[in-house]
């Protein structure tokens, strides 16, 4: 029979390098698929996730957190935007690091800390800058966990009904106006190239056998659909390469909740995407 510790109250068994759950908890989590939990409309904490044109919630990069990572875990997002990942740490008890290329997102991410978490961020732990700068920001080696939810190319261009929401509610509908941003590239196939390598350095800053999530849709621009989650992997684990990750899963995020539009109707299909890909990549030992 296996060793086990007690962690928090609970069973873990002593083989377990990966994080702290139980048996139970870790099959429940290996389902490959799972629905967004938001904070709720009404939630006082849902203020600061509104503010960013493409947030990500706080709840379900929890989960991710809590599977892929141990406590005192150094967990890094490369694109932080305002902060879910890094809030996920510090009430997880893990020490989240961050990079965001806008100050405005900076600046509302140590505000929602400090607000949500009564927890002030320093330099080191939220880096404004530019994520192709990684490995000038971090050591080698550094980081147990990466997650991230990147840049969906220049699609927030978009003028459609989720645009006009925004607007109307005097929300951004764009990252930001930065020649650098990822999400002003005009070429899809430039704005991939840059993706790739900005998640390829992060195979340096990865311990051996760690893992990283990226947190994916795929869209339509214009009358074109991309599937951009298998064109991101196949960047991202082409074993030409000197340096790539091996594919673990798909995990298929579905967002039920999010309202239906009529795109298409009456002419043509078009989907109302209600779902996101998990890509689960890890680095070999």
């Amino acid at each position: 029979m296996a060793e086990t510790l007690m962690i928090n109250g609970s069973a873990v068994d002593k083989r377990n390098d990966l994080n702290d759950l139980t048996s139970k908890e870790w099959i429940q989590e290996t389902k490959s698929f799972f629905y967004q939990k938001g904070l709720g409309a009404g939630s006082p904490e849902a203020k600061y996730e509104k503010m960013h044109p493409a947030p990500f919630s706080f709840t379900d990069i929890t989960k991710l957190i809590r599977f892929f990572t141990k406590h005192k875990a150094k967990v890094l997002d490369p694109f932080v935007g305002v902060g879910s990942t890094i809030k996920a740490c510090v009430e997880l008890d893990r020490e989240g690091f961050g990079v965001e290329l806008s100050p405005k997102w900076c600046e509302i991410t140590r505000q929602r800390l400090a607000a949500e978490s009564n927890h002030e961020l320093d330099d080191e732990h939220l880096v404004c800058g530019d994520s192709r700068k990684l490995k000038q920001y971090f050591k080698k080696e550094t980081f147990d966990f990466i997650v991230t939810s990147p840049p969906y190319w220049n699609i927030l261009e978009k003028k459609d009904h989720k645009a006009n929401e925004r607007v109307i509610n005097g929300h951004d509908t764009k990252y930001s106006e930065s020649k650098s941003d990822l999400g002003n590239i005009e070429d899809y196939n430039k704005f991939l190239d840059d993706l790739a390598k900005i998640f390829l350095s992060c195979h340096d800053l990865l311990k051996p056998g760690k893992y990283m999530c990226i947190i994916v849709s795929d869209f339509r621009h214009k009358s074109e659909f991309y599937p951009f989650h298998s064109d991101l992997l196949s960047k991202l684990t082409d074993k030409k390469q000197k340096k790539f990750f091996q594919l673990k899963g798909i995990k298929v995020l579905i967002q039920n909740a999010k309202k239906l539009f009529p795109y298409g109707y009456p002419f043509s299909y078009v989907e109302n995407i209600h779902h996101q890909y998990v890509l689960i990549l890890q680095k070999q030992k």
